[in-house]
């Protein structure tokens, strides 16, 4: 089993700055991919960004904000967003996966106007 914490989420205001990590413990593969959701209220989830096997993907609307990075020795992946705007509101989830898919609890971050 794998368990992701997240942390790092919270209230800011619109063109300020985030940073979100997971951590991932138990028996993780060697090989997956590591990643951030988010989902706003009544919206479904969404990719933000994802990085494994030498590569990332961002979702469009935070291309050119937000930077996906990992730290394969802590076992942690980071987001660091910037630029932040009010529609970047909702419920920040990290993901891992290799033959199966692993969600961590999920971290608020709200944008203000």
């Amino acid at each position: 089993q794998v368990q992701l914490v997240e942390s790092g989420g919270g209230l800011v205001q619109t063109g300020g700055s985030l940073r979100l990590s997971c951590a991932a413990s138990g028996s993780i593969p060697s090989f997956s991919a590591m990643g951030w959701y988010r989902q706003a209220p009544g919206k479904q989830r969404e990719l933000v960004a994802t990085t494994g096997g030498g590569l990332t993907n961002y979702g469009d609307s935070v291309k050119g904000r937000f930077t996906i990075s990992r730290d394969n020795a802590k076992n942690t992946v980071y987001l660091q967003m910037n630029s932040l705007k009010p529609e970047d509101t909702g419920v920040y989830y990290c993901s891992l996966s290799a033959r199966e898919d692993y969600w961590g609890q999920g971290t608020q971050v709200t944008v203000s106007s």
